[in-house]
């Protein structure tokens, strides 16, 4: 198993910036395979990106598509998320799922000690490793199941 969430997030994340307009983002969600962009701002030294946002497939659709506004009249910052919640990487797997379950989340940005982004966790991705850890779990019992059948005839 893994020891934090660290170990299990999804890198690299793809990013956009704020001021980007929702076809973009809309594009980059189509370009890459996701419903979910982390809007980013990158640090002056590191260059690594500081999550200020969260924008998902669904923010789109209900606040713009469903209201008939023109994506290409909004940016990002319009319609996504501000200030979203954030779980550091060290956490623990109860830390990531207690702060998804409060908040209604899908999927949880995730940052190191200094807030900066390192990947994004998903509970596709919680159950994924939940299911390979059941299947190691089930495996065991069915080795000692069949251990115990070549030793007791």
């Amino acid at each position: 198993m893994w020891s934090n969430i660290g170990q299990m997030c999804r890198r690299p994340v793809v990013t956009i910036d704020e001021s980007e307009d929702l076809v973009a983002a809309a594009q980059l969600m189509r370009e890459h395979h996701v419903g979910y962009l982390v809007a980013a701002r990158p640090e002056a030294e590191s260059r690594r990106m500081r999550p200020v946002g969260v924008i998902t497939d669904r923010d789109i659709v209900v606040a713009v598509i469903a209201k008939d506004v023109d994506p290409r009249t909004l940016t990002v910052a319009d319609v996504m998320t501000s200030d979203p919640v954030l779980v550091r990487e060290d956490a623990s797997l109860s830390t990531l799922l207690a702060e998804m379950r409060r908040i209604g989340a899908r999927r949880m940005p995730i940052v190191d000690a200094d807030g900066l982004l390192v990947g994004v966790v998903s509970l596709d991705d919680v159950l994924e490793r939940l299911a390979e850890e059941l299947g190691n779990i089930a495996g065991s019992i069915q080795h000692g199941q069949r251990l115990e059948s070549v030793l007791r005839t």
